[in-house]
Formats: structure tokens, C-alpha cells, sequence
């Protein structure tokens, strides 16, 4: 670890294990940027409000929220109101809260796709010191009916086009819930129905006048008061209630903006930030506080996401934070666009592609590995983003390898990955900008947190190696949650001792950089007594190009895994013209022949990793639709719902096994 000096340093000892079961830790690092101290909290900002406040101060006429105008169904360019206009309508959206008798740590529902009313209703939580609870935009009617009973929600701000599924939900959530307020209008029959059940139904207009007539004086909150429940998706259970306060958000908010600033990436009032990741989840919502922090302008999607190319193209961002499903079919676009274009355009792509990648690799920087095949060739690339990108985010879930080394190389911008959790504010890990050898990692911790791993013996994870250090991340700082809502039960098991306890595996770098190489709960043994780290496999197997997605799965019961994987289509199709087989996407994914060649596929890639005999895939399902929210496959950030897929699939998997018993 001698090297390890250059983005992190060491300030405490590892500890050997006590016994009793107590697993050895890793020494503590923190950020080279950090070596002092872990960064305070700005002056005089104690909390999200206060971010607010103070750009309105800074930049009352600078744009800030911005939707498309549509005439005649037709969007058109993007308007925009300013600070100062957004700042008056946050004043009258908190005062009608505040007239209805909302108070000050209340609870406050929102439910939508991202928009500038769901951004002006979160900023009057803010100014009045009430809680907001998101709903995920994505969630079903039994989550919706949980959350706003759970969190115990008196007032909800509801997207038209969600307002049915909210008074669906309405008898069941009648004991807290006493008001809904519309993004728009609603019907006449909506009105009637809120009104049968007790409940004041708004139009966005008609609120901001009730708050206009009863002005009330804001009541802004103290560094420590919460500021939202946000409430984890989760892959298995009913989803957990996180508790977050102001100067966690905004602790993460600063160490990031510092951090970024720290390697000449300086975020200011002259930056576009694209909104259409959900709000609802922190990862979006610390990214849209921290334009503001800088006084930046945030333009919002419509909704559509077949429109989502026409609407960046119209915004031309320079901050692009998204997915790996988005950088996904992105990737797949572009690589099935060349091939498609053939002869000479294909050549000069992947001449210009492989020269590029070769001077990254040599330490040269996004802009001087290779100038002339970026205005030949990848500005097409960055054109499609609308032209003005300078800095491309990846986070929720770990970007392919493959993926991540082809979008380095025709982003025309430096592209970083990170890593967090809604437990931690989401920014725990960033890459440093232009270190491609980062690649495949989540790179270093921010300068607002500590981290040490902790030991795993069962799956031999060494947090105490020399060699190679091991083990559960664990974190520790001011950007940590308070606990889970009504679960002090579930609070205890991860945090410990100050120490939160994140379930990933992770592994040290010699650069200070952290790859995430497994989850702790992913494992199970099989029946001949073999650990398997599950979500380490799909990791590897990933890396096929052969396979878009894939859910490796395995019991006690059982000596071998089996999968269901979705193929990627052009890959499949090539081979089906190439080999005599007949058909579309969907036909040719219930080939037998298909199924060996992707079988054969995979299992070559996890040779060529070095996986263990009983980790190969003995039989597999090929799934041509991709896992989805809307079969509860996967979770809104795309993370696999295991136990949901093997109710889904239960009738597959006993097949498989059932074949690989005769073989």
C-alpha cells in the first residue's frame, strides 16, 4: 500500500480480531484532501435552506429552473425563471402549508417525475422546517400507501398524471393525509372524490394564491433538524425509511463541490444541469442542490424518455449525470450506428477509438490524447448530448468495464464514477478526472468522510492484507444518516460504534482508488459447501459481450448455478445469420442453440477471469426483454429484486436444473 499516499492517507491503525467473531479492520483513510481535518461545513451555511437563500442573495435575475415550452404539442425552447421568481413562489407554496396548519417537522409528500413545482415544493419544506418525503416516481400502490402512512404524511404534492393512483391509494392513508395539491389542475370528478373521503384537493395556482392572501414568516431549520425521509427502494422487505438531516446533505453537498474544485473542475453559475434522474432519490437531489449551491441553472426533461436526446439537445447541459442502464443503451447505440455505417466511417471510428484509448493509457488527458480524431470523429458524440458537455457523472450502480473505457474515450469530456448510498448522501466515492487507470473503480473517498474495511473470513476477504486489502466498506463522518425511521432495530445492525456498515465489498488500490467487487448479503452456499459471492460473478460475466443483463442463481440445495440472462440483440442476431438460424430477437432467444452459444459465451469470459469451477453457469434461460421496475425485477436504480425474479422465473429455474440433473 506504499502508493496509496497519492489520494488518500492514512490516520488510524487496522485492528486485529478479537475473536468471539469479531472480524479484524483495516486501517482509516481518508482523502488526501482531507489530511487536516475532514472538511467543516461552509461558512455560514448550516443547512440546504440556506444554499438556497444565499444564491437567490448571490443571483436573484440567473436562471434557475427550466422547463421546455410546448405550443401546439409541440415542445419548443426552453423558458426559464429565475432565482428571484423561484424564491417568491417557494415563499407563497410554504405560507399556504403553513395556513393549512403544516408545521414545522411535519411530514410533506411528493409524487412525480422531475419538475420545477417538485423542486419549489421541496425548497418550502426547506424554508418552513418540514420533512419531505419523497414517493418514487416508479413505486406501486401498496409502496405509495406504506410511505404515507409509514412517514405518516399530512400534505402531498402529486403530479397530474399521478393523481388517480393517489386517490386510489387515499382510504388507506386517511389517518395523517388531509390534503393533496395538484403540480397542474385536476378534474372535476377528482375533486369529488377527495372531497368524499375528507381530503382538500388544490390546483398548483390556486395554492400559490391561498399562500399570497396568508403570508406566513418563514421558519427555517438548525444544521441538525431532518430535512427529508427518503425511503430506500430496497431488494427485498418493505422499503426503509433513511433519515437525512440538513447538514448531511449539505456536508456532502460542499465536500463534493470541494473535491471537484480540489482538480480544477470548478462547478459556478454558468453551468446546465440536465434533471430527468428521479428526485426522489439522493443521488439526483444532492447533484441538483449542488447547481444551486453554485448558482447554476437546472433544465428539466419532459417526462418522456424517448425524448429525453431531443430535450438535451435543446438544453445543452455541461453537467450530464445519469445511469449505467442510460450510458448502456448509449454505448449500444453508438456501437451499432458504426456498424452499421460500415467501409470507411467504420474503419476511421475504431482506428481513431484505439488510438485514443492508447495515449489515455499513457497519462495523457481527455482533451490531449488525441484532438484530431475528436473533431474527425467523437464531437459527433458530444453533439448528441447538445455539444456543451464538460464533465459526464456515473452513479447508483457500477458501470461495465467495457462501458465505462468506451465512453473515456468518445465522451470528449472527462467521465468519472462514483459511489454512495442513500444511507451516506450519495457521494462517497469519486474518480479523479483523467486517471484512466481508475478505470473499473469507484475512485477515491470524498474529503467529507472517513472509510476502513472490514474483515469477511467466510468469503476470505483480508481487510489486514499486505497484498491486497479486502472487506466490507465501512464509513464513517457528518454525511451519514440518523437511522432508519421506525426501525431502531435495523439502525443497530449497521451502524456501529459510529461506523456505518455499507454491505459492499470492496478492494483498495495501490492509487487510493476503491473497487467495488462484491456484496456481503449476495452469498450463499452450495450444497457441497461452497461460498458464492453472487453479484462478484454477474460482475464478471457481464463483461460478455454476448449479454446485456444477467441473474446468476444458486442454493443450498443445489451443487451448480443456473442464469437467466438477456442476450444483446446484435450479438445474437450476427451469430443467428452466421449459423443458419432463422428468426427474430424473440424467437431466436428461445433457440436451443442460442442458449448453448450464450452459455458457452459467458462461461469463456468467467475463464478468462479466473472463476472457480463450481462458479461456471451449468444452464441458462435467455430473456429477451430487459429486467424491468414494472415486473418489480429490479429496483428504480436498476439494482436486481432477487427474490422477486425467482418468484418470476421459479418455473425456468426448476427446468434448468432439472436438465443439468440428466446431463
Amino acid at each position: 500500500m506504499a502508493q496509496v499516499e497519492r489520494y488518500i492517507v492514512k490516520i488510524e491503525e487496522g485492528e486485529a480480531s478479537s475473536g468471539d467473531g469479531v472480524p479484524s479492520k483495516g486501517p482509516v483513510y481518508r482523502s488526501v484532501f482531507a489530511k487536516e481535518g475532514l472538511l467543516p461545513l461552509p461558512k455560514d451555511l448550516l443547512t440546504t435552506w440556506d444554499i438556497f437563500a444565499q444564491a437567490v442573495k448571490k443571483g436573484p435575475k440567473n436562471r434557475m429552473l427550466g422547463v421546455r415550452e410546448v405550443i401546439n404539442g409541440n415542445a419548443g425552447k426552453y423558458v426559464w425563471k429565475t432565482y428571484g421568481e423561484v424564491y417568491e413562489a417557494v415563499l407563497c407554496i410554504g405560507s399556504a402549508m403553513r395556513h393549512l396548519g403544516v408545521g414545522p417537522t411535519r411530514r410533506c409528500g411528493i409524487y412525480g417525475a422531475n419538475c420545477p413545482e417538485w423542486f419549489m415544493a421541496m425548497e418550502a419544506c426547506n424554508g418552513h422546517s418540514i420533512v419531505c418525503v419523497p414517493l418514487y416516481d416508479t413505486l406501486g400502490l401498496d409502496a405509495v400507501e406504506f410511505v404515507a402512512n409509514h412517514a405518516e404524511i399530512t400534505i402531498a404534492f402529486v403530479q397530474e398524471s399521478k393523481l388517480p393512483s393517489m386517490i386510489q391509494a387515499l382510504p388507506k392513508c386517511l389517518k395523517h393525509l388531509k390534503t393533496l395539491v395538484s403540480f397542474g389542475t385536476f378534474t372535476a370528478e377528482q375533486k369529488a372524490a377527495t372531497e368524499e373521503y375528507g381530503v382538500a384537493l388544490y390546483s398548483w395556482q390556486e395554492f400559490m394564491e391561498l399562500g399570497a392572501r396568508n403570508p406566513v414568516e418563514l421558519s427555517p431549520p438548525a444544521a441538525d433538524d431532518l430535512s427529508t425521509i427518503m425511503y430506500t427502494s430496497g431488494t427485498t422487505g418493505e422499503p426503509k425509511g433513511v433519515l437525512l438531516t440538513h447538514s448531511s446533505i449539505l456536508c456532502t453537498i460542499a465536500g463534493l463541490a470541494q473535491y471537484l474544485k480540489s482538480l480544477n473542475e470548478v462547478i459556478d453559475e454558468n453551468d446546465v444541469y440536465f434533471s430527468f434522474l428521479p428526485l426522489a432519490h439522493i443521488f439526483d437531489r444532492v447533484a441538483e442542490e449542488m447547481l444551486v449551491f453554485s448558482g447554476g441553472s437546472i433544465g428539466f426533461w419532459q417526462g418522456d424518455i424517448k425524448k429525453v436526446p431531443e430535450d438535451v439537445k435543446e438544453l445543452k447541459p455541461t453537467l450530464f449525470v445519469g445511469v449505467p442502464r442510460v450510458f448502456d443503451r448509449l454505448t449500444t447505440g453508438i456501437q451499432q450506428r458504426i456498424a452499421a455505417a460500415g467501409g470507411i466511417k467504420s474503419w476511421l471510428f475504431n482506428f481513431g477509438f484505439s488510438l485514443k484509448l492508447n495515449w489515455l493509457k499513457q497519462g495523457y488527458n481527455q482533451d490531449k490524447a488525441s484532438p484530431l480524431f475528436d473533431y474527425l470523429v467523437f464531437n459527433k458524440v458530444k453533439d448528441g448530448l447538445g455539444g456543451h458537455v464538460r464533465l459526464v457523472l456515473s452513479g447508483a450502480a457500477p458501470l461495465s468495464p467495457h462501458v465505462e473505457e468506451f465512453l473515456r474515450v468518445v465522451m470528449c469530456a472527462p467521465v468519472l464514477q462514483g459511489y454512495g448510498l442513500t444511507e451516506t448522501c450519495a457521494a462517497s466515492f469519486i474518480q479523479v478526472p483523467d486517471v484512466i487507470s481508475m478505470n473499473g473503480t469507484v475512485g477515491p473517498p470524498m474529503p467529507s468522510i472517513d472509510v476502513r474495511l472490514e474483515s469477511v473470513p467466510e468469503l476470505n476477504y483480508d481487510a489486514l492484507s499486505t497484498t491486497t486489502p479486502r472487506g466490507e466498506i465501512c464509513i464513517r463522518g457528518s454525511s451519514l444518516f440518523s437511522g432508519y425511521y421506525k426501525r431502531e432495530d435495523l439502525t443497530k445492525e449497521v451502524l456501529i460504534d459510529g461506523w456505518f456498515h455499507t454491505g459492499d465489498i470492496g478492494e483498495w488500490q495501490p492509487n487510493g482508488a476503491m473497487k467495488i467487487i462484491d456484496r456481503k448479503k449476495n452469498i450463499f452456499k452450495l450444497s457441497q459447501g461452497e461460498y458464492v459471492a453472487v453479484e462478484n460473478l454477474e460482475n464478471i460475466f457481464l463483461q460478455c459481450p454476448a449479454i446485456d443483463a444477467i441473474w446468476v442463481y444458486g442454493n443450498s440445495f443445489e451443487s451448480t448455478l443456473v442464469a437467466v440472462a438477456v442476450p444483446n440483440e446484435k450479438v445474437l442476431m450476427d451469430w443467428a445469420a452466421t449459423n443458419g438460424e432463422n428468426g427474430n430477437f424473440e424467437t431466436l432467444c428461445n433457440s436451443q442453440k442460442a442458449h448453448e452459444f450464450i452459455l458457452t459465451e459467458v462461461n469463456a469470459t468467467g475463464k478468462s477471469a479466473g472463476v472457480k469451477g463450481f462458479e461456471y453457469i451449468r444452464g441458462v434461460h435467455l430473456e429477451a426483454q430487459p429486467f424491468d421496475v414494472e415486473r418489480d425485477l429490479t429496483t428504480p436504480t436498476f439494482k436486481l429484486k432477487r427474490p422477486q425474479l425467482l418468484k418470476y422465473y421459479q418455473k425456468e429455474v426448476d427446468a434448468l436444473y432439472a436438465r443439468t440433473k440428466k446431463q
